[in-house]
Parts: C-alpha cells; sequence; structure tokens
C-alpha cells in the first residue's frame, strides 16, 4: 500500500465516525491545551520576577543592620563602601517614610494608587536602577546641608503634576515644604496595579525635618558592580559589620545585631522554583495526555474488531503485514495530530488568557512548547496505536474472513 493511500483511507475512517473520533481526541485536545498553558503562564511568571529584578537594580545587596547603643550604622557603611571601589556602585538607605504629600488640592492619601515614599543617600539612584529624565539626582551637598528636597518616579511625578513639569515646584510633605529637584524616567510603565515609578525619594538626613529618627533607619541596600563582585562584597560587608554590631550568633553578644543577603540568590531561587514548579505542574497535566493515549489505544482496538473482515481480505490477496502495520498507526497518529492541532490552539488561547488575568500582559506560548506538544501528541498515537496495530496485522486471512 502506498503512503498516500494509507492517509486517505485514515481521514476516509476518521471522517466516517465523527462523533467517535472528536471524543477519542478529546484527552489529546485537553493534555495538550493543559501542558501548553500551564508551562506557558509558569514560564511567563518567571520572566517577569527576572524582568522585576532587573528593573529594581541586579546584584543588590540587602543589609540590616543596628547596634544596641542607638547610633546609626549607617555612615560608617557608607564610608566603607566607598572604599570598596572594586566590587561596590553605591548604597543607601531603604527606610519607609511615612508622611502625606500635598500639592495644590491632590493628596498622597487620597489617591488611588499612594506613592512609596523612601529616605535615600545621593546613591539611590544607582542602587535601585533608576535614571534621571528631569532636573537632578540627590547629591552629597543635600545629604550634609540637611535640605528640604526631593526627586519623584515617573508616576508620582505625572499623578501629582500631570503633564506640568514637576522641577522646582514645591510640595508639602507632613506640611513642610520640599522642592522637587529631579525625576526619574519610568521603568515600569507597563504596570497598571503597582509600579516601581509610583516613588518619591528624599535625602536621608531630612528626617529631622519630618520628626522622624534617624537611628530607625536599619535596612540599606549595596549596589555592586558585578554579580561575582556582589558575593565578595557581600563577604566583605559580614566582616566589617561583624565588627561594628557584633556577631549576630553570639548570644553574649552586646553590640548589636545585622544580616547581609545576596539579593541574586533570590533571582536564582526564584528561577528554580519556577521550574520546579513547571515539572510538577505540567506532569500532572500530561497525565491527561496520558490517558487520551489509553483512548486511542481503546478506540483503534474497536476500530480492528470492526475491520477484521477488511483486513483479512487484504490479507488473503497478498498483503504483507507491515503495511497493515503502517496503516494503522497512521490512523492513531492522524487522530492524535488533529487532537493535537486543537489543543494547540486552545491552549495558546488559555495562555493569553491566562497572562492577561495573573499577570496583566500578553503571553505567548514559546516556539519549542508549541512544537514539542504538538510533536508529543503524535508520537504518543504512534505508541499507543502500536499494540492494536500489530495485532491487528497477526490476524489470520481464513479467520479474519468468517468474521461478521
Amino acid at each position: 500500500m502506498k503512503l498516500g493511500q494509507a492517509f486517505k483511507m485514515a481521514f476516509k475512517s476518521i471522517g466516517g465516525n465523527k462523533g467517535r473520533s472528536f471524543l477519542t481526541m478529546l484527552g489529546i485536545i485537553i493534555g495538550v491545551a493543559s501542558v501548553m498553558a500551564i508551562v506557558s503562564v509558569l514560564m511567563g511568571m518567571n520572566k517577569k520576577s527576572l524582568e522585576m529584578y532587573e528593573k529594581m537594580g541586579s546584584n543588590r545587596i540587602q543589609v540590616y543592620a543596628y547596634r544596641y547603643d542607638g547610633v546609626s550604622v549607617f555612615e560608617d557603611l557608607y564610608d566603607y563602601c566607598l572604599y570598596l571601589t572594586e566590587q561596590v556602585d553605591g548604597v543607601t538607605p531603604n527606610a519607609y517614610v511615612s508622611a502625606t504629600v500635598t500639592y495644590g488640592n491632590k493628596t498622597s492619601d487620597s489617591m488611588d494608587q499612594r506613592p512609596d515614599m523612601y529616605f535615600g543617600s545621593d546613591q539611590y539612584g544607582v542602587v535601585n536602577n533608576f535614571q534621571i529624565e528631569k532636573g537632578r539626582d540627590l547629591s552629597k551637598i543635600d545629604i550634609d546641608n540637611y535640605a528640604n528636597v526631593c526627586v519623584m518616579g515617573g508616576r508620582a511625578a505625572r499623578n501629582f503634576f500631570d503633564a506640568t513639569d514637576p522641577v522646582g515646584k514645591e510640595v508639602r510633605v507632613n506640611g513642610v515644604p520640599f522642592t522637587v529637584i529631579g525625576v526619574y524616567a519610568e521603568k515600569d510603565a507597563d504596570n497598571i496595579s503597582w509600579s516601581l515609578d509610583n516613588v518619591i525619594v528624599f535625602p536621608y538626613t531630612a528626617a529631622r525635618a519630618l520628626q522622624q529618627d534617624t537611628r530607625d533607619m536599619n535596612e540599606f541596600y549595596v549596589k555592586a558592580k558585578t554579580a561575582s563582585a556582589a558575593t565578595e562584597a557581600t563577604t566583605l560587608i559580614n566582616g566589617f559589620l561583624t565588627g561594628i554590631c557584633g556577631n549576630p550568633n553570639d548570644w553574649n553578644n552586646q553590640k548589636g545585631y545585622f544580616y547581609v543577603e545576596n539579593a541574586n540568590q533570590w533571582s536564582e531561587s526564584g528561577n528554580e522554583y519556577a521550574k520546579m514548579m513547571s515539572l510538577v505542574l505540567g506532569g500532572i497535566a500530561a497525565i491527561s495526555l496520558l490517558v487520551g493515549g489509553i483512548g486511542i489505544m481503546n478506540i483503534m482496538l474497536v476500530t480492528v474488531t470492526e475491520r477484521t473482515r477488511e483486513i483479512g481480505i487484504r490479507r488473503a490477496i497478498g498483503a504483507e503485514r507491515k503495511s497493515i502495520v503502517s496503516q494503522f498507526l497512521i490512523e492513531a497518529g492522524m487522530i492524535c495530530g488533529i487532537g493535537g492541532i486543537f489543543g494547540v490552539t486552545l491552549g495558546t488561547i488559555l495562555t493569553l488568557v491566562g497572562g492577561k488575568l495573573l499577570l496583566q500582559t500578553v503571553i505567548w506560548p514559546s516556539f519549542s512548547i508549541t512544537v514539542g506538544a504538538l510533536a508529543f501528541s503524535v508520537i504518543l498515537g504512534v505508541i499507543f496505536g502500536m499494540y492494536p496495530a500489530i495485532k491487528a496485522s497477526g490476524l489470520q486471512p481464513v479467520v479474519a474472513l468468517r468474521a461478521e
């Protein structure tokens, strides 16, 4: 039998039992769609997380440190990081400001998206991967002079000033006047519900004007030059803070407490977790593919029974066993292949819907996942169609011709 003729017969058999063929494909359709949607959405979530880490600033080191005598750790940490010129780009406090910002009739407390407000150093923008779009960034002079100034993120500036240039304008923070000296370029414009750009940064020395104690600033960020420099800087900062705050693991330590954590580890851990979840959930969804494969085997066995007489006639006129095997394998492969195409279509739709609902973004299944799912569905059909095909080819012509 020619290959083209085998495909025509397979199409005729599938088309002759449309309802049964569709129900047989259903397991494959659901399996392929589930695997594609779950794996694609998880990959999209992982990509989104990595993008968020990059926007926040890669190679950051988180430092939490305080002394029991109430003396601020930051000045010493700042000077030490200036010394680490080969490892460190900058260091800043990451202290949250509890205040109400007012401009005209607009107030931060009444906004749908209240801005996040932080005390920072002159290196806040460098550490947090911000670039100045208008005006200038905080400077060492602002810090030393206890200046009442601030820099706004692009989203915060738009919320307060609309299309007006904020630079040089005065806002009131808990009633205290502060001058806007700069605006950061937006780096998270696509995020609708919450944005890294909805931020206002004040010199950490301005805490005095806002009646907030700088001794409460215990959390800091250090920006390393590279990933390897981050590892080295983490070790060096650990040693430095041990001298200031004592050993945090020593119960008899009377100096203070600290911990230093390389934020790159969060990204790596998140990546590994996403891969593990993709494998686990993808494996669970793949079970439906297995069930669909069993359905293929079952329906092909029924087909063999229904076409026993046809097989007997073909064997009687000289058809070889491999011809019978190829005919049934092609039919099984075609059922799974058509089911796989429908599954890929449904999986793409589910991925788009899932990405929009969960991540507020458009996610397309990768080419490798799409081709892999389609190829796997065809291979599954061939594997599960093997036994019925071999059984059909093994029928004796005389016995097959006697079948009703």
